[in-house]
């Protein structure tokens, strides 16, 4: 299974559709938060149905850039997975909108409290998937994908705890746009797919497992 990952669009609707039409064969799309900036729910509406012309599934979730009152249209044209867990085949794909709280008191932000129970809320839905894929907006805190240029780690304590105890096979996160990469935290494999209105993103192969790689 082929699985095309994105975050971080900040409204660069025409630049996702070059990479759809450059990327043949994908089963489904994960939209791991950032489609807009402070977009409108129209805004929204019109980019996700654009991307759902492809045909293929398209699971998402809200970054701290969204309103959170566009995850009503995000669940009326993709399948949000904010606190809740869908099953794609053998794969449970879940995940956790917005992000901790920043400096810039962006639109979306919640408590790591607040984040930790909405990945085990996701958690609890994919018990019985052979392959479990986290969707959170901000990476792990503590790794090579949410360093910002000055080299502080501002990822969420939240999500690596979680990470920790419960070992999804991969993690699906964005955010920190400089710190796009791959690293892992014992056996799960994470990704920080890097702002896809830069042309960035992943794609993940599940076999056995999960791989990922960067492209863009």
């Amino acid at each position: 299974m082929k699985i095309l990952a994105l975050t971080d669009i900040h409204a660069a609707y025409d630049t996702v559709e070059r990479i759809l039409a450059d990327e043949h064969g994908c089963h489904a799309m994960i939209l791991g938060g950032d489609l807009t900036t402070h977009g409108t729910a129209e805004e929204a509406a019109e980019a996700l149905k654009r991307f759902s012309r492809t045909g293929i599934p398209l699971y998402s979730v809200a970054g701290n850039m969204d309103p959170r009152s566009l995850e009503d249209t995000f669940s009326r044209y993709s399948t949000l997975v904010n606190g809740r867990g869908v099953f794609l085949d053998d794969v449970g794909i879940f995940g956790v909108s917005g992000s901790p709280p920043t400096p810039m008191n962006t639109p979306y932000e919640i408590a790591e409290e607040e984040i930790a129970l909405r990945a085990h809320s996701g958690w609890k839905d994919v018990q019985a998937a052979r392959i479990k894929i986290f969707v959170p907006h901000a990476p792990p805190r503590g790794t090579k994908v949410d360093a910002i240029r000055t080299g502080q780690h501002v990822g969420s304590t939240a999500v690596r705890k979680f990470v920790e105890q419960c070992h999804p096979d991969a993690v699906v996160c964005g955010h920190i746009h400089e710190a796009r990469g791959i690293d892992a935290i014992g056996s799960t494999v994470v990704v920080n797919c890097g702002p896809a209105m830069k042309g960035y993103y992943a794609i993940l192969t599940v076999g056995k497992g999960v791989s990922v790689e960067l492209k863009g």
